[in-house]
């Protein structure tokens, strides 16, 4: 494809320092943007990230750091974006450079608040990028175990083959195995819908569900994820493959799930405050329910979802988690 691409990521939590290591495995620089001025500074420094996967050290002449958005979304010719779905909103208002012949990657694991659209959706919608530029990246695969450089697998979806194919290569190692898919909106939806139902493990796991419920709820979310996903964008997929059911299944049951902490908190009598607070990452999952559910209230022919519609009386009516999973044990099978 003539000279090498340039890739810079968006992001500096886990997720956005698990997916520059992996890079760096395969390139000879990369692009890292960050907001904290902070952050920048340790990290040319101290050659790893303060606040995420500290373990992880960089060589600083593979990374080229800016605080400045349009800095190197101009630098780069495939944009990783890796910002929690809360705040992706006002960091692309921050660009003023046109980026429509770029290729966009999301790894982000929710949708844009703002306007109620998948990153992949918004990004098309208000930024003109064609969908055939615009890719995702998909589990199963946990940051922590990709700083252990832990055997993991990636999903990358777009409609363009040969550009899945790049970034997926991009990606690949010893410890990365990586495939390609075309299912662009469904694996998104995938991403989004996970998170969710691993909120849901954790309320069960913190109201002190045991393993054998835990196995059924995970085998109806599958289930509700199929039907969810089929209603949104109905083409043919298998629900079983490791984009949707493998990145379900690790997402609810590690212990380096977030969302499922949340969850354990949530069950445990936190309130949704508290637990944010204890928390020094994002739950997606949280700002993922809300949509979810609207989306599918607002479907003339909305899935049957009441996993996801347990969690968000939950999280957004103040219910008592034990009365409302009381409720849910009776309409699962």
């Amino acid at each position: 494809m003539g000279k090498p691409l340039k890739y810079a990521v968006f992001g500096a939590g886990s997720w956005a320092t698990a997916i520059v290591k992996m890079l760096s495995e395969n390139l000879d620089e990369i692009g890292w943007y960050m907001r904290s001025v902070y952050t920048k500074e340790h990290l040319l420094r101290e050659q790893h990230n303060p606040n995420y996967l500290s373990s992880v050290e960089f060589h600083l002449e593979q990374l080229k750091l800016s605080n400045d958005i349009n800095e190197m979304a101009t630098w780069a010719d495939v944009l990783i974006f890796v910002i929690p779905s809360a705040f992706i909103h006002s960091e692309l208002e921050k660009l003023t450079v046109n980026i429509t012949n770029k290729t966009i990657v999301s790894a982000v694991k929710g949708i844009v608040p703002e306007s109620g659209l998948l990153l992949g959706e918004h990004i098309n919608e208000h930024y003109k990028v064609p969908f055939n530029n615009i890719a995702i990246i998909a589990g199963p695969c946990h940051a922590e175990e990709v700083a252990l450089e832990r055997l993991s697998y990636l999903t990358i979806s777009c409609w363009d083959a040969k550009k899945a194919q790049y970034i997926a290569d991009s990606l690949s190692s010893d410890y990365i195995k990586t495939k390609i898919s075309d299912d662009v909106i469904g694996i998104e939806y995938g991403v989004m819908l996970k998170n969710i139902y691993a909120i849901a493990a954790g309320i069960a796991h913190g109201l002190g569900y045991g393993d054998n419920f835990q196995s059924i709820l995970m085998s109806n979310a599958i289930r509700e994820m199929k039907r969810y996903i089929k209603r949104v964008h109905k083409t043919k997929r298998n629900i079983n493959n490791s984009a949707y059911l493998g990145d379900l299944l690790v997402t609810g049951y590690s212990t380096f799930s977030r969302n499922r902490m949340f969850g354990n908190m949530i069950g445990k009598g936190y309130t949704v405050k508290s637990a944010q607070m204890e928390m020094s990452m994002v739950a997606e999952g949280y700002y993922a329910t809300k949509s979810a559910y609207i989306i599918n209230e607002n479907n003339q022919n909305k899935a049957n979802t009441p996993i996801i519609n347990a969690v968000y009386t939950i999280l957004y009516e103040n219910k008592n988690p034990k009365k409302v999973f009381k409720k849910l044990t009776d309409l699962l099978d």
